[in-house]
């Protein structure tokens, strides 16, 4: 499965934009966005064409290629370094051992169940339940690795008096704040093309941490208050 040519000028007759490779990919792999895609090239897993305005386009062989990447990132783990130079002895004409067979460096995304997340936590029982009461975490039968974290920061907020149900209107504040993200991409979630679909995935982070920046210095001007 060869790479396209790199920089060359190309008719588009027949090649593919990012929107349109976006919208015959993101059914199987959602999370994928424009700038995913132009960091696939950037990484050597494809080298799409360019028009003379310098949009990318890419070829049916461009599509497969980058199918399989992301299949072996999602289904097996795999780091892109492992993934290219797979691609690259295909290139070359050599017979590599199928990647999926290759130990993955990237470890599967730790589940933690009731017992584990209190001892990974140093957490009391009680307070678990009392986090789960209140609606700070969400039960289930088994939990990630940021609700470990989660869970560390009340066992030390716990310490000081501050307890689960002190924090209930911290979540209530949070899920305002992703409404008011909701809100400002209205125009980008009402449209069903993957392009919109992936510029609003690549908006809201920002926005999250933009806010995050304003509550900080919120934050820092109560507490000099607080001291002065």
């Amino acid at each position: 499965m060869p790479a396209s040519p790199a920089r060359g000028r190309a008719s588009s007759a027949g090649l593919l934009s990012i929107g349109q490779v976006l919208a015959r990919l993101t059914p199987e792999f959602p999370s994928l966005t424009s700038s995913k895609l132009r960091f696939l090239e950037v990484q050597g897993i494809v080298s799409p064409t360019r028009t003379e305005s310098g949009y990318r386009k890419f070829s049916a062989s461009d599509l497969e290629r980058l199918r399989l990447a992301l299949t072996l990132q999602r289904d097996h783990y795999l780091p892109l370094t492992v993934i290219r130079d797979y691609l690259e002895d295909v290139d070359a004409g050599r017979d590599p051992a199928p990647p999926h067979t290759i130990p993955s460096i990237v470890p599967a995304a730790r589940r933690y169940r009731r017992d584990e997340l209190l001892a990974a936590a140093g957490a009391a029982p009680q307070l678990l339940n009392d986090a789960i009461s209140t609606g700070v975490i969400v039960g289930a039968e088994s939990y990630a690795e940021a609700t470990v974290s989660l869970l560390r920061a009340l066992v030390a907020l716990d310490r000081h008096g501050i307890e689960p149900r002190h924090l209930r209107a911290l979540r209530q504040s949070t899920q305002r704040e992703a409404a008011l993200i909701e809100s400002a991409l209205t125009t980008l979630l009402r449209r069903t093309d993957a392009a919109s679909r992936g510029r609003a995935g690549e908006l809201a982070p920002e926005l999250a941490r933009r806010l995050d920046d304003v509550r900080a210095v919120f934050m820092r001007e109560a507490i000099e208050r607080m001291l002065s």
